[in-house]
């Protein structure tokens, strides 16, 4: 049961976000929006300090750039060790989706740039590959592997 919390609203009936930690951490709010929440994380002293985003990409194609913008401001000239836990709604490379449409080059190539501008690496995944299936006929049947099921991260060697 977590003790803490901050939640940003849904905007109708889709989207918001919600943060919780148990009581003993240190969370001091940076910055949030429909997209994100932005944490300076302290656990047991001021020398044990990291920042903490958790991140949702647009789920709508035109808007991702938007999406990507956010995260290298976000990053910005921040010296912390960071963590980026997300639902991004974007694939890195053509085969981590088979059926539907197919995406194209350009956006995965943006999202691959985001990434790297930001310097995040991705810690791995246990479970299945595919993290999104939907469509119950053979024509409309499409499985997605979203990097919602991966964790990134970043460290620097700075601490508070």
């Amino acid at each position: 049961m977590y003790t803490n919390g901050i939640d940003v609203r849904a905007e109708g009936s889709k989207g918001g976000l919600s943060l919780g930690w148990k009581e003993g951490v240190y969370v001091m709010l940076r910055s949030y929006s429909k997209s994100h929440i932005d944490i300076e994380v302290m656990e047991n002293s001021e020398e044990e300090c990291w920042h903490f985003i958790g991140f949702y990409g647009s789920p709508i194609e035109h808007k991702r750039k938007d999406s990507w913008n956010l995260l290298r401001q976000l990053k910005g000239n921040n010296k912390l060790p960071w963590l980026v836990m997300e639902d991004f709604n974007e694939i890195l490379y053509s085969f981590e989706k088979s059926g539907g449409r197919l995406r194209e080059e350009r956006q995965m190539l943006a999202f691959r740039e985001a990434l790297e501008d930001c310097e995040l690496n991705g810690l791995g995944f246990l479970g299945q590959w595919f993290t999104q299936e939907r469509g119950r006929l053979p024509e409309t049947h499409e499985r997605v592997r979203f990097e919602n099921s991966k964790n990134l991260f970043r460290f620097n060697a700075t601490g508070c």
